[in-house]
């Protein structure tokens, strides 16, 4: 029985013919980024070419393995991409082929750090990273200590499985403590030292790091995730002098896909084994599976675009950007972590105002706002941040100049100020979700969230055709 050339089959329908639910949700959420201030520092907006590169037929191939040494069959193209995208990010970095590899199959950023603890240490071995606190990530080990029932937890996997001791900012001055870390390192003699984290908004010392490093025969990993696309355009100290292993997301700065790679220097040895066979046989076969090739592609496409010089030119408007909001806010009498920025983000203080975290992503995301609450100097835990991260790298994507930072500066000042004023007319007590109820109706956030949707919604989006969405009035 032949099937009539006009049926249409499931597989063949558009994602609104199908699922008309889900379809909408995706409006809504394609209206809300492009009608909202992104300012989350580890977002950004990727380029049509990536996004048709997720969307392709990539995604039906199972490719376990790695170029040239794969568990199935009809691979042949598959292998190319991969090759292709290692080959341009090695360009993307200007690393020589020759000592530098890079494996770009994993998942994200979280995996390929817990692929590296899987190639390099054995159970319980000890690790130093940046505390949470103090801008660290989860992946670089956490604990917390709950003193009603007197107990230690391990947040993260990495503090479950390996022991760890984080290190610290000052708490004088914000920056890294490099002297406590030292002495730290020599009496923990940890088996990997991690650089890198995910709200510092300063230069790392390489070198620094390397000698303590050295001194206590540890690795260093640098975990670059949120400063890679800085580094790829030499706007950001690179670490590849002074690293062993280097890891980042390709999304973030670097404006790529939602996924993660690992630098290893080609021919170093650990044992018998090259880093290239320790890290490849981490991430395949002893974390993951079939590698996402539609990422992989991603990522391709992506380096080709990092390695312009319109990309060097963004990455620069992107610190410029940082800068110009920093000295803004700082302005109107607010309080900056270390008083500024080097790279893409500001860490913002928020006590001074009486004023938590929370309080100030919740009235934001009611103002088309959109921030991530964040430990900042002075706080003890992850749990009650005292202030919020900001990032410029999604709006400069947009075209946003200093100029335009400078009024994104005013916007959150007004919500600064409407967030004290609701707070000041709540009953004394009050709990966030009061806080929320009273944000919700307020007409002077409802007139803010018109005045910040007239301001962006100027600016163009990539990847999105404004011509076809469903929503495109203001406070749809």
């Amino acid at each position: 029985m032949s099937i009539e050339s006009t049926t249409i089959l499931p597989g063949n329908m558009s994602l609104e013919e199908h699922d008309p639910e889900l379809f909408d949700l995706i409006e809504r959420e394609k209206h809300r980024q492009w009608s909202g201030l992104e300012l989350i520092a580890s977002e950004n907006f990727t380029s049509t070419a990536v996004i048709s590169c997720l969307g392709s037929i990539l995604t039906n191939k199972y490719a376990e393995g790695y170029p040239g040494a794969r568990y199935y069959g009809g691979n042949k193209y598959i292998d190319q991409i991969e090759s292709l995208c290692q080959s341009r990010v090695l360009a993307a970095y200007r690393l020589d082929p020759n000592e530098w590899s890079v494996n770009v199959q994993p998942y994200s950023g979280s995996p390929a750090n817990f692929a590296v603890y899987t190639a390099f240490l054995r159970p319980h071995d000890r690790i130093m990273g940046l505390d949470l606190p103090s801008g660290g990530h989860l992946t670089h080990g956490f604990y917390t200590f709950n003193k009603k029932d007197n107990l230690r937890k391990a947040v993260s996997a990495t503090s479950i499985y390996f022991e760890s001791l984080p290190y610290k900012i000052s708490p004088i001055t914000g920056y890294i403590d490099y002297d406590k870390l030292q002495e730290q390192a020599n009496l923990f003699k940890p088996a990997m030292i991690v650089a890198g984290g995910s709200a510092y908004p300063r230069e790392w010392d390489y070198k620094r790091f390397k000698q303590i490093a050295e001194e206590n025969g540890s690795l260093l990993l640098v975990d670059m995730a949120h400063i890679s696309g800085l580094v790829a355009a030499g706007e950001a100290v690179s670490p590849f002098e002074f690293a062993d292993i280097v890891t980042t997301t390709t999304h973030k700065s670097l404006r790529g896909p939602r996924a993660g790679m690992i630098f290893y220097r080609k021919n170093q040895k650990r044992g018998d084994s090259t880093f290239e066979q320790l890290v490849n046989s981490a991430v395949f076969p002893g974390l993951q599976g079939g590698p996402h090739i539609h990422q992989i592609a991603g990522i391709a496409t992506q380096m080709k675009d990092v390695a312009s010089e319109s990309f060097r030119t963004y990455s620069r408007q992107v610190k410029s950007n940082a800068n110009a909001l920093a000295e803004h806010l700082v302005s109107k009498g607010y309080t900056i972590a270390t008083g500024g920025t080097e790279n893409h983000l500001i860490l913002w203080d928020l006590k001074p105002q009486a004023l938590t975290g929370s309080k100030m992503q919740t009235i934001c995301d009611h103002c088309s706002i959109t921030l991530n609450k964040n430990t900042v100097l002075g706080d003890k835990s992850a749990l009650i941040p005292g202030g919020v991260r900001i990032g410029t790298p999604a709006l400069t994507t947009r075209g946003l100049n200093e100029s335009d930072f400078r009024q994104v500066g005013d916007f959150l000042d007004s919500a600064v100020k409407l967030a004290v004023s609701i707070e000041a007319a709540l009953k004394p007590g009050f709990k966030l979700e009061d806080f929320t109820a009273e944000v919700a109706v307020n007409e002077e956030v409802k007139a803010l969230r018109k005045q910040v949707q007239r301001f962006i919604t100027r600016f163009p989006i990539p990847g999105m055709d404004i011509s076809t969405m469903r929503y495109k009035d203001i406070e749809a």
